[in-house]
C-alpha cells in the first residue's frame, strides 16, 4: 500500500501495535468523526496505538486528489495519524487489506460488505480484528475498552 504522500509500506511498519483502521470520506457526513479519531492518537498514540486512515471514494463522497484529501484532513481536523493513499474497500478491485478485514464479524455478527464510510476495524497486536459499524463513534466505550485492554496486554 502507499501513504498519502505516495511512499510505499505496509502494515508491518505497526508491527505490535493496536491499529484502528477506518476508511474515511472528507465530504461525507460522519466526516466529524475524524477529530475523535485524532483525539484518540493524541490520547493513546504514545502507548502503542494509531489510526489508520483509508481515503476511499466508493461512496461518492471523498476528494479527488490526495493533496485535495490531505490538505482537508490537516486544516480541518488537524489530522497527524497516518493517511494512505485512496483505496476500494468493496468489490472485485477492493484492496487486499479490506478483502481481509471485512471476513471480521460486527456486533451482531454480520460479516461481508462495507457498509459505508468510517467503518472501524480494530486490529490487536495478536491480529484479531474488531469490527464497528460506522455510526459507532471512535470513543465509545466498546472502542476505548478494547483499546484500553490490548495496550493493558503485551503481545494481546
Amino acid at each position: 500500500m502507499r501513504t498519502i504522500d505516495g511512499q510505499d509500506t505496509s502494515l508491518a511498519a505497526y508491527a505490535g501495535q493496536v491499529k484502528l483502521i477506518v476508511n474515511v470520506a472528507s465530504r461525507c457526513g460522519l466526516a466529524p468523526q475524524y477529530a475523535t479519531l485524532e483525539e484518540l492518537q493524541k490520547t493513546y498514540g504514545d502507548r502503542g496505538f494509531t489510526v489508520l486512515g483509508f481515503p476511499s471514494n466508493q461512496f461518492l463522497q471523498e476528494l479527488g486528489s490526495e493533496d485535495a484529501i490531505k490538505e482537508f484532513c490537516s486544516l480541518t481536523y488537524g489530522v497527524t495519524f497516518p493517511m494512505f493513499e485512496k483505496v476500494k474497500v468493496n468489490g472485485r478491485s477492493q484492496h487486499p487489506l479490506y478483502a481481509e478485514l471485512k471476513k471480521a464479524r460486527d456486533a451482531n455478527g454480520k460479516a461481508g460488505r462495507v457498509l459505508w464510510n468510517f467503518e472501524k476495524f480494530l486490529v490487536t497486536p495478536a491480529g484479531e480484528v474488531h469490527r464497528f459499524r460506522p455510526t459507532t463513534v471512535p470513543d465509545a466505550p466498546e472502542i476505548l475498552e478494547l483499546i484500553e485492554a490490548s495496550l493493558a496486554t503485551p503481545g494481546a
